[in-house]
């Protein structure tokens, strides 16, 4: 699927209004932006979203029957673009096979595939599988925990790591608006160091927890050699080092896991996300020697959850991650982001790298609304919405990648 946008109504249109109504029924008025006229003492945003009704590839369709280019993949999910058939299928098959197991209690083969897949492409034996980035990341928190024997964590300025509360607790990303109203509740494990600046002492830290490529913090990529600095200072202090690659696994940057690209391995991994292109599912991978600090089970499980290595998910990860692989589309996300990079420094400055790239525009929030009205779904990032965030679908062709450059063209 490589259609460009068509637009048959005004955006968002009447039918996504009306849902978008309904919603503000009964939703958490903190959750999805809505329109001041309903809610102009809550100080929310002037603009109703679009309701989305189906996707395919790179292209989203509304409520209102309109065709969008998502510029997002859905936060980044949807690495082998919307509804692949063969994940679909790999969903389906599963589904009218076994929906759900018994978590830590009784697994089932998709479960065990998965985690010997993930252990072959990261290096990383051993797992810990979750719904969420958060749940990774809380994982690899308390794998740290244990394997270390300290409390402390060092993360990094402008780092995002998802907003349940273990993950809340090591935020960098606009940490007093997200974090403040809860800092009671928090403890006081955390400390937080520049990204890609100098490192501090690690005494007292038993775990250290950074993306190797900031995402929602404004798609921001370190100096050369800082990650490897990092591993060293890591292990001389006997800290666990963590990479959340939620947003960055699984060929987002040009490489399959953005670790690789300067050969720095960590002790424990954070994946998610694009994992299974449209699947809640997650996982922590970490060496055996910082695994086996759990010690073997004793009838109950110490970390586990309902949905633990969930059939479907796991189902459909493994068929996301043979797509990936067939289709090439880590190379594809190297040669087309780099392509892309191109093309976009004609606006303004481009950080990032493959598919992950942030342009630097002086009012980005504008830009994602005027972009969307020419039906182009883009986000921004950054602490101070800095930067213009493009995450498509590895899977987007080069005629819809050039109607975003016209659409800037026009708006800029």
């Amino acid at each position: 699927m490589s259609d460009l946008p068509e637009l048959i109504t005004e955006l968002p249109g009447p039918a996504s209004r009306a849902w978008v109504d309904r919603l503000a029924q009964r939703e958490c008025p903190a959750i999805t932006a809505r329109r001041a006229r309903r809610a102009q003492s809550l100080g929310v945003a002037d603009t109703d979203p679009v309701v989305w009704d189906r996707a395919l590839g790179a292209n989203v369709w509304d409520v209102d029957g309109n065709r969008l280019v998502d510029l997002t993949a859905g936060f980044g999910v949807a690495a082998v673009g919307h509804r692949h058939p063969r994940v679909v299928a790999a969903g389906q098959e599963q589904l009218a096979r076994l929906p759900h197991a018994m978590g830590d209690a009784f697994p089932d083969p998709r479960r065990i595939e998965l985690l010997e897949r993930l252990a072959e492409l990261t290096g990383l034996d051993h797992g810990i599988l979750g719904s969420s980035g958060s749940d990774a990341v809380e994982a690899a928190l308390k794998t740290a925990r244990v394997a270390s024997g300290l409390d402390g964590v060092l993360a990094f300025s402008a780092g995002y790591h998802g907003l349940s509360y273990g993950a809340l607790g090591v935020l960098g990303y606009k940490r007093e608006a997200f974090a403040g109203p809860f800092s009671g509740q928090l403890g006081e494990h955390l400390s937080l160091a520049p990204f890609g600046g100098p490192l501090p002492s690690l005494q007292g830290i038993g775990a250290v927890l950074v993306e190797p490529i900031q995402g929602r913090g404004g798609v921001r990529v370190p100096p050369p050699g800082w990650l490897s600095r990092l591993r060293e200072a890591c292990d001389q202090a006997g800290a666990v080092l963590i990479f959340d690659e939620i947003y960055t696994g699984f060929g987002r940057t040009g490489g399959l896991f953005a670790f690789q690209h300067e050969g720095v391995v960590p002790d424990l991994l954070c994946l998610g996300k694009g994992m299974a292109s449209g699947s809640p599912i997650s996982a922590c991978m970490g060496r055996a020697e910082v695994m086996q600090a759990w010690g073997a089970s004793q009838g109950e499980a110490l970390h586990t959850q309902t949905f633990l290595g969930h059939p479907v998910g796991c189902a459909m990860a493994l068929a996301s991650i043979q797509v990936l692989l067939d289709e090439d589309l880590v190379e594809r996300s190297r040669t087309l982001g780099a392509w892309l990079a191109q093309e976009l420094a004609a606006f303004g400055p481009v950080r990032g790298r493959g598919l992950l790239l942030g342009l630097e525009l002086p009012d980005t929030l504008r830009a994602s609304r005027e972009l969307l009205q020419r039906g182009y779904i883009a986000l921004p990032a950054g602490q101070q919405a800095e930067v213009l965030c493009l995450t498509p679908p590895l899977t987007i062709s080069e005629p819809q990648l050039q109607g975003l450059i016209d659409a800037l063209a026009e708006l800029l």
